[in-house]
């Protein structure tokens, strides 16, 4: 990960979609020169991350996300995608979706759309499923825990373990818990914090239907007391062995009833036909983008073009569920117009 030829293509990684950025460009101003000194600061062990850049965000909720400087960036991507990626993609559990290459919220998704088919002709409707989240996820992830996971997968390589506990440890919500949102290796960290989890699920407990996404988890079986069973063993093994602790949306419910999963509403029809309707809360608050998107272009703080690419990507998102009459009127009623010179004039 030290070569240069890597920080190089990290660094490419990292101004994608940023290249307009000051930071970005002041970095490109000397690249040459900059990479080779980080790379200096990396071999002979003198390098440190420089303070987080803090900012707000309130979709879906209000988030304080901590960014890296961006000459930290680009040793999170290097660091990521030479070391970090290639061992966790050979241990972690197939159905880990979040942050993995090929994967993500569609492929979580059409992971529990298929279980639920292949449930079906099994047992029909007639079924329960647990809905697992964690409670204060990133803020509760013990950073005594992660060095420990690190230092055993790595263990061949001490400078490895010190790089990865710089970036465990440049943050905390607390005294030694805490992982910032934002990060490339917090998406890693965060993965790997609950593969115990996963493999207690997978392999004692023998969930055949079972996905993850983060923090959020589902398991699928024809069985109510077992599912309560499994529950027990869960609880007992975060709060034990990583001090966490399930919230009040973890619950057992009937399949009858369908499951909310990474924003979907899921359900079975009598014939066997798995519906995903977009849950009620999404709708809402996507109808307040488009108030947004109105009011933005109107008084000339969106222009078309960035409206276009932002709607694209959503209707994209919307075409992985039964959302055809839902875009349908989205298209229908997003109507866009400018602020006329009077208005303006009014306005000031």
């Amino acid at each position: 990960m030290c070569r240069f030829e890597c920080l190089y293509q990290a660094h490419k990684k990292s101004r994608r979609g940023k290249r307009g950025r000051r930071e970005v460009i002041d970095f490109e101003l000397d690249l040459g020169q900059k990479l080779y000194q980080l790379q200096w600061e990396l071999q002979t062990g003198k390098y440190m991350p420089r303070p987080y850049q803090e900012f707000e965000i309130f979709d879906p909720k209000h988030r304080i996300i901590h960014a890296l400087q961006y000459r930290d960036r680009i040793v999170q991507h290097s660091l990521c995608d030479n070391i970090i990626e290639p061992y966790m993609e050979r241990h972690l559990i197939y159905d880990n979706a979040a942050s993995r290459k090929g994967k993500g919220t569609h492929f979580a998704m059409d992971r529990l759309d298929g279980f639920l088919h292949d449930f079906y002709k099994k047992y029909g409707i007639k079924g329960y499923f647990l809905k697992y989240d964690i409670r204060g996820f990133f803020d509760n992830i013990d950073h005594g825990i992660l060095h420990q996971l690190y230092e055993k997968a790595f263990c061949q390589s001490r400078e490895i373990c010190s790089l990865i506990r710089l970036f465990i440890d440049s943050y905390e919500v607390e005294k030694g818990k805490g992982i910032p949102l934002g990060n490339q290796t917090s998406s890693w960290f965060a993965l790997f914090y609950l593969d115990g989890l996963d493999r207690l699920i997978k392999e004692k407990l023998h969930i055949k239907y079972y996905t993850r996404y983060m923090d959020d988890g589902v398991l699928l079986h024809h069985d109510k007391e077992y599912l309560k069973e499994c529950l027990d063993r869960m609880k007992a093994y975060i709060e034990s062995e990583r001090k966490l602790e399930f919230n009040n949306k973890t619950q057992i419910i009937p399949i009858s009833q369908g499951i909310d999963y990474l924003g979907f509403h899921f359900y079975m029809t009598d014939t066997g036909k798995v519906v995903r309707k977009l849950r009620t809360s999404n709708k809402k608050r996507m109808k307040r983008k488009i108030k947004r998107y109105r009011h933005a272009y109107r008084t000339g703080v969106m222009e078309m073009e960035d409206i276009r690419r932002s709607m694209a990507s959503y209707l994209g998102h919307l075409s992985h569920g039964d959302t055809y009459y839902l875009r349908k009127n989205i298209l229908e009623h997003l109507v866009l117009s400018k602020q006329t010179e009077k208005e303006r004039k009014e306005r000031r």
